[in-house]
């Protein structure tokens, strides 16, 4: 396997960071060449974009803004970081990408799927993943968890209930939408049971 691009989604305290850690840790003993990265973040321009989206003290912060801070970290760090692992034959594994814009600010703050598409194909050009995993799990579970964790809450974790059905709502659309590309996993489960479902669909790429 090699070159691939496959991004991980979920709503909030879905696991899927962990699974990634899993996924990376499986790949590396088979012997592929793995990156793993995340959005935002990623790479040092896209990082500090992240601290000030994520910033609790930003509560004045406009949906259409946090749409377009989105957008800008994620073409830095496409150019910066996924293009040119990609070239190297790299397979990437990143946490986020556009369909988390696309739940988020398309259905949680009600800015419509198609504007945020069309907002974020300035960014993103030709760059899309190979595959999308979507780590399932209700809403009020994974809050559940972040909070149980003791993680330290970020401002889209203090969030309204009403807006993380949303964000659901909107990931559901997009697997209805694309189900060539986006594979549903089921996240309410242990790591142990998760990871094999998860590389089972990766293993499809090379078919």
């Amino acid at each position: 396997m090699e070159g691939k691009f496959i991004t991980f989604e979920g709503p909030e305290g879905s696991g899927k960071t962990s699974v990634i850690k899993a996924v990376e840790a499986e790949l590396t003993r088979r012997g592929v060449d793995v990156l793993s990265t995340r959005e935002p973040g990623g790479i040092e321009i896209a990082e500090q974009i992240r601290d000030i989206i994520l910033d609790v003290d930003n509560k004045a912060m406009e949906a259409r803004t946090e749409a377009l801070l989105y957008a800008a970290s994620r073409r830095q760090h496409i150019v910066e970081r996924i293009k040119p692992a990609l070239k190297r034959n790299q397979v990437v594994l990143c946490d986020r990408f556009v369909d988390s814009s696309l739940a988020y600010q398309g259905y949680g703050r009600q800015l419509g799927l198609e504007e945020i598409f069309n907002l974020n194909l300035f960014a993103i050009n030709d760059c899309l993943p190979d595959m999308t995993i979507f780590i399932d799990v209700p809403p009020n579970v994974g809050l559940d968890r972040v909070f149980d964790n003791h993680r330290d809450a970020d401002r889209l974790d203090l969030e309204s209930i009403p807006f993380h059905r949303r964000v659901y709502e909107g990931y559901q659309a997009l697997i209805r939408k694309y189900p060539e590309r986006i594979k549903v996993v089921d996240g309410d489960r242990a790591l142990t049971e998760i990871v094999p479902d998860v590389m089972a669909l990766i293993d499809t790429l090379d078919d």
